[in-house]
């Protein structure tokens, strides 16, 4: 798969991992690649302990790893693995916009949340960001514990990373 222009310097997906086994959590992340016999590459990443990759379909390929989620010994220093569909300004107003947008892919009867994870911003607290961020959401069905969908948003410093994702597009392995 070929990336045009400025998209193939734009992350795709991100994997959390502990800083401090960096090392490890890369190895693991390559494992898991070719164990779905899928190719990633590594992207330039400020922020410890977030490894910024270009897939080809991330959402699909994060399905595939669920499916390995239980086997022994792959899944040892990552946490979180992320598809981003967008990446924008870390800027409230330009995050509200994207956001009424995504959300038109909720449907009324669905059950929805949204997952904020800010790193490198703080020039607001997190109850009062998502406040922000969700009252542009006219969906009524708020599930935090069994959503059928997620507003994902990323904000790493200056840019945030955004995406509307089904429950089995996100990889948790419910580590902290």
């Amino acid at each position: 798969m070929l990336f045009r222009g400025d998209k193939m310097a734009e992350a795709n997906l991100l994997v959390t991992y502990e800083p401090s086994h960096a090392g490890s959590a890369k190895e693991e992340v390559e494992k898991a690649f070719k164990a779905i016999k899928q190719k990633a590459k590594f992207l330039k990443s400020d922020v410890e302990g977030v490894f910024r990759l270009r897939v080809g379909n991330a959402k699909k390929l994060v399905k595939s790893l669920s499916k390995l989620k239980n086997r022994k010994g792959l899944f040892e220093h990552t946490f979180y693995w992320i598809p981003i569909e967008k990446w924008i300004s870390t800027n409230i107003k330009a995050m509200q916009k994207e956001i009424k947008k995504l959300q038109k892919g909720i449907k009324k009867n669905e059950k929805w949340k949204m997952d904020m994870h800010k790193r490198h911003f703080e020039q607001i607290h997190s109850p009062e960001l998502i406040v922000k961020l969700t009252e542009v959401v006219d969906k009524p069905k708020v599930d935090l514990d069994n959503p059928q969908k997620i507003i994902e948003v990323q904000i790493m410093g200056k840019k945030t990373g955004l995406a509307l994702l089904n429950k089995d597009e996100v990889l948790s392995l419910g580590k902290k």
